[in-house]
Parts: C-alpha cells; structure tokens; sequence
C-alpha cells in the first residue's frame, strides 16, 4: 500500500490518463522536479469530470503553486462556455513568479491571481459579496477550517466545495501520538474539520479516497 490507495491499483490508473498538452506536461515535470506540490493524475480526472457535471461559472482556488490544476480547471471550463472566471490565491512570492508565467502561457485571460495570505483575500473576497459556485482548496492544511468557513459565505446554493489532501497519506486514522510531533497540530485540526464538516446540516459532504482524500461538500 502507498498511502491511502494501492500503488498498482494507482499506477494502473495512471497509464490510462492521456497528455495534458505540452505546457501542462512541462508543469508536471518542473514541479516533481522541484517538489512543488500539485494534484495527482487521478485528482485530476476527478476534477475535470466534476466541472463538466457541475459546470460552474465562477470558481475560486485557494492554494495556485504554479497554476496547475488552476489551467486544468480552465480547460474543463472553456469546453463548455467561454463566459466563466477563476480567481486563484498564492501567498509564496517564487510560486507567484511561476504561476504568472504559466498562467501567460496558457492564454487565458480570465484567471485572475490573487497575491496574498488566503485568510486574508478570502475574507476580503466574502465581505464584497463574491459569489462561486465552485470552490475548491488546497492550501495549508491546517488552516482548512478557517478556508471553509470564509468559502461558505460566497458559495451558492447547490454549489461546491472540494477540499484536496484531506487523509494524509492515511495518517488521520492515527492516534495524535502516532504521528510526527511536527504534525500533530495539523493531524488535530484535520480530524476537526471533517467531523464538523461532515456533521453540518447545511452540506451534504462526502469524503473520497482518491489521491490523498478529499471531501466534496454540496451546499443544500
């Protein structure tokens, strides 16, 4: 086992999934190259496979690293309308420089890159009366609950919220004290926000074993 999933069952997975096209390819690499965090091939598929069922308008990112899934999402959107919008946030000054460049690359011109603390923008966002049909996290881990309580004052009815890394590579079903003294606090924090998230009466969430977990959260 790797993580939450079998590793051949993944790898399998993986040898199915076609070329992104050449800029997205080139992300790929530069971010295994350089460890920069972006979602996993079946993320992706999930990710795309939910925007074309959903087909959103406006979706918000918390958490761009180099624009990744940002443009991932974009290519879902523009097969199905050319009127849509993503606003995406990045706090990381050298991840900020590559995003731009990226986000130049692919040509789209209605993402809009937010510079900031995620805390910060997203209430600033919530408190101009934003609105998203479509929010999707995966930033600081820690700091999920606080992204989710500022996500639920802009999304719409019926809209999503999609929370990435949510299991930690299977780590949340640990006791505390069998996790790393260093990420006790976030392990802590996670087991919080699903079990609130999963207990609100004004969501129905459910939480996907795919990657490294998510939890997919339908405002009622």
């Amino acid at each position: 086992m790797s993580g939450i999933t079998d590793e051949r069952i993944v790898s399998y997975i993986h040898s199915l999934e076609k070329s992104n096209g050449n800029l997205l390819d080139d992300m790929e690499k530069y971010a295994h190259d350089t460890d920069v965090p972006i979602i996993r091939k079946e993320v992706e598929s999930f990710l795309r496979t939910l925007i074309t069922i959903r087909k959103p308008k406006r979706i918000l990112e918390v958490g761009t690293a180099i624009a990744y899934s940002t443009i991932i999402m974009a290519n879902a959107m523009d097969d199905y309308m050319k009127d849509w919008k993503i606003v995406t946030i990045e706090n990381y000054p050298p991840r900020i420089e590559e995003a731009s460049k990226n986000i130049k690359l692919s040509g789209f011109k209605n993402i809009e890159l937010i510079e900031g603390d995620a805390n910060e923008v997203l209430k600033k966002l919530a408190d101009d009366n934003n609105e998203f049909d479509f929010i999707f996290i995966d930033a600081a881990k820690g700091q999920y609950m606080q992204y989710f309580q500022q996500a639920d004052r802009m999304v719409t009815s019926n809209g999503i919220i999609l929370s990435d890394n949510v299991l930690q590579e299977g780590d949340i079903v640990e006791s505390r004290f069998a996790v790393e003294r260093r990420n006790r606090t976030i392990h802590s924090r996670m087991r919080e926000f699903l079990y609130e998230i999963k207990n609100r009466k004004d969501y129905e969430s459910s939480i996907i074993p795919i990657g490294d977990g998510m939890m997919l959260s339908c405002k009622k």
